[in-house]
């Protein structure tokens, strides 16, 4: 079986775990990259398995608020190098897109790309701009989320968006609600909305990391429980500890203020596109040699 340097370094970026071992599990899965990385993690071996939705794309998150507040629009906006994600015209474009999508409300994507904008669509007016900027230009995804009382909007920079939907507390609370979303990332609201598919899955995956350290059954399953709650924890919002102060979760700082999290949306600039890797120094050579071939 061939396995490519090119996978074992992609799981080696998904991982944290060395070459020979990244290699090792590649062989034992037929070189399923999932499946390696699964094997891995039981194994113990995955030190850095959050990397595995890694920034591989350029662009922005624009997030444009209805003025009572209540309500907010979030596209991300990608394009094919940074350089171009801090052109104004792309900007302006970005913030055209959110502010389209929060007054259509659109039920899909491609209805977004259908709206108006100005005396052309959407897609017409991306088109142009890669006419004009000479590079690939999509609108990838948007959402608009609506609050029952306060919306916490948050950006950090131009690459991490979040909105929380908030009944009760206070709008200042909103905010620091976003501000939490985009730093800490949870995938779900509560345990109660963890699939039990993904539930099943980790409880296996620590059982087999308990085996691996040698304890007795009766011991292995005490350890996969505590560590199945922490786990948990760091994936669900109401779980984590609140990044303003770490010793207070966020469940409990919500009870504090007598305010419940209704909804949350968080995006991050090209989560999950494989991007293309480029090696300056062979792209001018083959320019090079081209010319002198001529």
């Amino acid at each position: 079986m061939n396995i490519t340097a090119e996978i074992v370094k992609q799981l080696r970026e998904r991982t944290g775990a060395g070459m020979m071992e990244c290699k090792k599990a590649l062989v034992e899965t037929g070189g399923d990259l999932d499946a390696a990385a699964e094997l891995m993690r039981k194994q113990g071996l995955a030190k850095a398995d959050k990397k595995s939705a890694r920034i591989a794309a350029e662009g922005v998150v624009a997030i444009e608020r209805a003025p009572d507040g209540r309500a907010a629009a979030m596209v991300e906006v990608n394009c094919e190098t940074d350089f171009v994600a801090r052109e104004q015209d792309f900007g302006t474009f970005s913030g055209a897109v959110a502010a389209r999508a929060l007054s259509e409300r659109p039920a899909s994507l491609e209805a977004l790309l259908e709206a108006s904008l100005g005396a052309e669509t959407v897609d017409a007016r991306r088109r142009a701009l890669v006419a004009k900027i000479g590079e690939n230009i999509t609108v990838r995804r948007f959402v608009v989320l609506e609050s029952p009382q306060h919306l916490g909007a948050y950006t950090h920079g131009t690459r991490i968006g979040a909105l929380v939907a908030l009944k009760g507390g206070t709008a200042e609370l909103a905010k620091d609600l976003a501000m939490h979303v985009a730093a800490s990332s949870p995938r779900y609201l509560s345990v109660q909305q963890v699939p039990a598919e993904v539930m099943a899955k980790e409880r296996e995956i620590l059982t087999e990391q308990a085996r691996g350290e040698g304890k007795p059954p009766e011991i292995v399953a005490k350890m996969v429980e505590g560590r199945l709650r922490k786990s948990l924890g760091e994936i669900t919002l109401l779980g984590q500890p609140f990044v303003k102060d770490p010793d207070v979760t966020v469940e409990k700082l919500l009870k504090g203020a007598g305010a419940e999290v209704v909804g949350f949306e968080r995006f991050e600039v090209g989560a999950g596109i494989e991007k293309k890797q480029e090696n300056f120094v062979e792209e001018v050579m083959a320019q090079v040699k081209g010319a002198s071939s001529r």
